[in-house]
């Protein structure tokens, strides 16, 4: 009985630190946003996070407040790292603390510190346990682990807004869902260190694809734009703040007097080859890769999306689904598409009438 109690709390404050890696997660460049707590006689002391960017790590950020460590427990989302970089090894931080028994759920991936931590404590008299909320780690850092496989594409999940009867597109109306639901968009975004996006979607809605919402503003992700033939409408809301959003338009096109104006309003142009074919979404998610993007969301109309899940690239379908039936005022049914597919439903959350779930492929 004392045994499974202690299960339950080594759950419980492992389930802390996932809220602090949560805080910073899609905001930490090449570096998985991790969570740390430490506790002491029963009671958390102290915690901390990945720094935006990905420095200080979130040990080093826990372990700098002035307190006296000695002797208590740390709980930390990832294995802690062994290496010096930028930055000391955070090992050599919990041991100078005299940090008594460290918690982690999975090593790291990285050849520098993968599964190295263990030894280090061990010669050094500090306890280590392995394991808890394993699979919850293993999804958390799915994006940060295929970035660090070269043979890998990035994580890339697509949002939808539906009505009752899985249609995207309302006649009558612009929304389909209630504005709780366009409000957790921005926090989701926030999340993702890319948007992606069609020049379609985007001339269309004249959709801006950042945060609106106070304090989550700085974690606008980049923006990609994909527009084979150069149609964007260069005077959109998008671009005004392209000064300080990374924001670029994937091309095959050569306009000069729309490529003129974009890069006055810092719009990066990026050039891929005209096969006359349409884009080869593998071909531009490497390209994303390679540009150090790990996590994308893809915001983008029906086609698009659909040709995500039928390639087998989405991971994860974010999908907000009002309460009401739109019969004949609806367009562009995700109904048989979604009903033919494999996926795990999980994440289910009321917004007021409106829900909200994930579907995962992978």
């Amino acid at each position: 009985m004392f045994k499974n109690h202690i299960n339950k709390l080594e759950k419980k404050y492992m389930g802390l630190a996932f809220e602090k890696a949560f805080e910073h997660l899609g905001s930490t460049g090449e570096n998985p946003s991790v969570g740390c707590v430490i506790v002491k006689n029963g009671s958390v002391i102290s915690s901390g996070v990945t720094s935006i960017n990905g420095r200080p790590h979130a040990e080093t950020n826990a372990l700098k407040v002035k307190k006296n460590f000695s002797g208590s427990t740390l709980f930390t989302t990832l294995e802690p790292c062994v290496h010096y970089g930028k930055t000391k090894p955070c090992v050599n931080e919990i041991i100078k603390n005299k940090i008594k028994k460290v918690y982690y759920p999975i090593v790291d991936t990285d050849k520098r510190t993968s599964n190295k931590a263990k030894n280090i404590f061990k010669k050094n008299k500090i306890k280590v346990k392995i394991g808890i909320l394993e699979n919850k780690a293993k999804l958390f850092y799915k994006s940060y682990f295929l970035s660090k496989n070269n043979n890998s594409l990035p994580l890339i999940d697509a949002k939808v807004a539906i009505s009752k009867d899985f249609y995207s597109v309302n006649k009558k109306k612009k929304w389909i869902t209630n504005y709780l639901s366009r409000n957790k968009v921005h926090l989701i975004r926030s999340k993702y260190d890319c948007i992606l996006s069609t020049y379609k979607t985007i001339n269309k809605d004249n959709a801006r694809l950042n945060c609106r919402i106070n304090g989550l503003e700085k974690y606008s992700p980049s923006r990609i734009i994909i527009d084979k033939k150069f149609k964007i409408n260069t005077k959109l809301n998008i671009f005004n703040t392209a000064d300080k959003i990374r924001t670029y338009l994937i091309t095959s096109t050569n306009n000069k007097v729309k490529e003129k104006k974009l890069k006055l309003k810092k719009v990066k142009i990026i050039r891929l080859k005209d096969n006359n074919q349409l884009f080869d979404f593998k071909e531009i998610l490497k390209l994303l890769k390679k540009k150090g993007f790990s996590r994308i969301l893809c915001e983008s109309g029906f086609f698009t999306t659909k040709k995500l899940i039928k390639e087998g690239f989405l991971h994860n379908l974010l999908v907000f689904q009002s309460p009401g039936y739109l019969g004949k005022n609806g367009l562009k049914s995700y109904k048989d598409l979604i009903n033919q597919l494999k996926f795990k439903k999980s994440n289910f959350i009321n917004l007021k009438g409106d829900c909200f779930y994930t579907l995962r492929f992978k």
